[in-house]
């Protein structure tokens, strides 16, 4: 009786430290978004002196493994977490001291949930108040008429036209990637950071999921994993998503969080890479956003410049919609829906059309370099 005593009070003390420590990571969390919030610069400081030192030590170690280790991680959670589960749900109804083991759960999952929170917070969530890469590169957007949309759209047609002569296809006429795309991602970004002083320093290799149903089932491109500081695209989805996506998560690594940013910067990255196949990704994906925008605001001139795209990519396009279509379900829709609460939360009042106002800076750097 007295060595039961004894454990169980081991138990609640080490319930009660577990408890403690998450309250702990919690409120180290929230203090650190707070103060990037509301001090004046702090979050640029952070993400100057602290992040990058972050993401060059903690980027190269995950840059070692040719696979994603937030998705394997995300295995080795889940399959703990279910086996926790039914250990707990069993001797609660064995009552084997079933009140001790809910509590047990219950503590660890509080803990974990606080330390993921934290190194969020640390690796990814500060970021979102740093200075734009717009304001830091100079480039500043403004309101603009619809025929000067029209006027980039026509631009970018030509373009994407002139991009779709050069790349490869299969026998269905559908691009595919001219070689590694991994490689070509980080050759892309540092060469853009060469010209930006803020995306400069060093890339690790993004990497494509060992099970990209996961992403495609959600309707994402691709995803940052703060936790391990990784780049992850989908790998299942039409080849020429990959180039642009796969800088779009690079430019995250680099503290630019911001979605419609990230998208600004992958279409550098992508229309300036020596690689043929990235420029006709860069182009057709800005093309794509642009006319977006250009078919809501008038459909007469979408139709009229919709007209002037080549045949030649068709095939791209219907692809892109098969490939999507069969993922299309309530799954995608409750994603959709997380993501929009999320980027929201983190100060993107547009939510999932932020990734869309990546147009007001193509506009502007289009004018920009031609006045």
């Amino acid at each position: 009786m007295e060595r039961n005593r004894i454990d169980g009070n081991r138990q609640k003390g080490g319930n009660m430290r577990k408890m403690t420590a998450g309250c702990i990571f919690f409120a180290s969390g929230l203090l650190l978004l707070y103060a990037a919030k509301k001090v004046t610069g702090m979050a640029d400081w952070y993400s100057e002196h602290i992040y990058s030192r972050l993401e060059g030590i903690i980027g190269r170690i995950s840059g070692m493994f040719p696979f994603s280790l937030a998705e394997i991680g995300l295995y080795v959670l889940s399959l703990s977490l279910a086996v926790w589960t039914a250990r707990t749900v069993l001797k609660i109804f064995r009552r084997q001291d079933g009140r001790t083991a809910a509590v047990n759960f219950l503590a660890g999952i509080f803990l974990t949930a606080g330390m993921l929170f934290f190194i969020y917070a640390w690796n990814c969530g500060v970021n979102y108040e740093r200075t734009s890469f717009s304001d830091s590169a100079r480039l500043q957007t403004r309101e603009y008429t619809v025929d000067e949309l029209k006027e980039v759209c026509i631009w970018l047609t030509d373009e994407v036209n002139a991009a779709s002569g050069t790349v490869r296809r299969n026998a269905d006429g559908v691009m595919v990637l001219d070689k590694n795309e991994k490689e070509g991602a980080v050759e892309a970004m540092e060469a853009l950071g060469e010209t930006y002083q803020e995306l400069s320093g060093y890339y690790p290799v993004p990497k494509g999921l060992l099970n990209s149903w996961i992403l495609s089932v959600q309707n994402l491109t691709g995803i940052y994993s703060p936790f391990t500081i990784e780049a992850n695209y989908n790998s299942a989805m039409t080849d020429y998503n990959i180039p642009f996506t796969a800088c779009h998560e690079l430019s995250h690594l680099k503290g630019f969080m911001q979605e419609q940013e990230a998208n600004f910067i992958a279409w550098l990255a992508c229309t300036d890479s020596e690689r043929r196949d990235f420029q006709y990704s860069g182009r057709l994906m800005g093309w794509i956003y642009c006319m977006n925008i250009l078919h809501k605001e008038d459909y007469e001139a979408y139709e009229e410049v919709r007209a002037r795209l080549s045949a030649d990519i068709e095939p791209d396009l219907q692809a892109n919609h098969d490939f999507w279509e069969r993922y299309d379900g309530r799954i995608a829709e409750v994603a959709n829906q997380v993501n929009d609460t999320y980027l929201k939360a983190n100060g993107q009042e547009e939510g999932v059309e932020s990734y869309d106002k990546m147009v007001d800076l193509i506009v502007a750097y289009y004018f920009a370099h031609t006045d």
